[in-house]
């Protein structure tokens, strides 16, 4: 045998064009996380100013001016209001103007991510010392202490992800399992739920009473969990019955590749280009890591519009994944019907 026929049969067709996927997927991986997270700086963060009279607007139109428009400054009525603000997720921070003195105060909300709250101290420094004043930072909504840099609530999310797309691939591809039918779908998504379930309570309880990683609700993030790994699982599900193994590296791309470096856990949203600031909220790991650090800082605060992102792939993978099988169950009956249709006349 030549060497060209043993490189046919140790490498088919199909096997190439698998390993030619998993290149572009490593390519895609590599221009993803290194393009979100090589040089994160602040632009058009959303921050307060809270001063008397006509220093607001002269407050606010100086930061609006600074190189690279790091900020999204607007006047706020008063401090009290600039706290709630913050806690709501409006804004990422404010600077209260003290006219009786030179010290202002910077509120910031570390829980949300303390690269952001870092960056925003950083910028504050240069504009006070400028005028020469100064200001101390007050964290409205700070990080546990035992949450280095913010990051459990993504590194959760990640793991839910993982949950997810993992036990869905494994349902479709694992030896012995039979391409799914209506009732097959059906059981394949009935037991992701189950590990939904599972998994988004392990997970509760692991970064919270095991580890004290993460403070909030348990309910809260067991639900938030179920959610996640459901919601990934079903989309990988929906992904297979079109596409066959492909399937897979789309998940791949599609929450690994894609989501990850755009959730917002190593650096909060304002911090990241453009491309991947516009995707991260509209995908699962953006759209989760914002709700666990709202359920662990912000009391629950602005979880609406993301549990209806999450809850969206949730209802559109399930949907998919049975109407897939519907058609190809079918598809299967007719082709089986038209055989025996063909085969009437030499009986007759």
């Amino acid at each position: 045998m030549t060497f060209v026929d043993e490189l046919k049969s140790a490498v088919t067709p199909r096997a190439a064009l698998l390993v030619i996927g998993v290149l572009a997927l490593q390519l895609l991986f590599i221009a993803s996380y290194v393009g979100a997270l090589h040089n994160p700086k602040p632009k058009d963060v959303a921050f307060g100013v809270v001063a008397p009279g006509e220093a607001a607007a002269q407050t606010r139109d100086k930061l609006a001016k600074l190189p690279g428009e790091p900020l999204d400054p607007r006047v706020i009525e008063d401090e009290g209001e600039a706290r709630r603000q913050i806690m709501d997720r409006k804004i990422d921070g404010a600077l209260v103007v003290d006219p009786r003195g030179t010290e202002d105060t910077l509120l910031v909300a570390s829980g949300g991510g303390k690269a952001l709250a870092n960056a925003l101290e950083t910028i504050t420094a240069k504009t006070e010392g400028a005028e020469k004043r100064t200001a101390r930072t007050v964290d409205v909504a700070a990080a546990s202490p035992q949450d280095f840099n913010g990051l459990s609530s993504f590194y959760l999310v990640v793991g839910w992800c993982v949950g997810g797309y993992l036990c869905a691939s494994i349902m479709s591809i694992s030896a012995g399992s039979k391409p799914a039918n209506p009732q097959r779908a059906a059981i394949r998504l009935g037991a992701l739920a189950l590990l939904a379930v599972a998994g988004g309570l392990g997970g509760a309880v692991i970064i919270g009473p095991i580890l004290g990683a993460l403070p909030g609700s348990i309910m809260g993030l067991w639900g938030l969990g179920a959610l996640v790994t459901f919601a990934v699982g079903a989309v990988t599900l929906a992904l297979e019955e079109l596409t066959g193994i492909v399937g897979i590296g789309l998940a791949v791309l599609l929450i690994v590749v894609a989501g990850n470096p755009s959730a917002g856990g190593a650096f909060p949203l304002p911090m990241l280009p453009p491309f991947w600031n516009a995707i991260g909220p509209a995908l699962p790991p953006g759209a989760g890591t914002w709700v666990a650090r709202s359920i662990a800082y912000f009391r629950g605060n602005a979880v609406t519009g993301p549990l209806l992102v999450l809850s969206a792939w949730a209802v559109v993978g399930t949907v998919v994944t049975l109407l897939v099988a519907m058609r190809k169950t079918r598809g299967g009956a007719g082709a089986r019907l038209s055989g025996r249709g063909g085969s009437s006349p030499s009986g007759v």
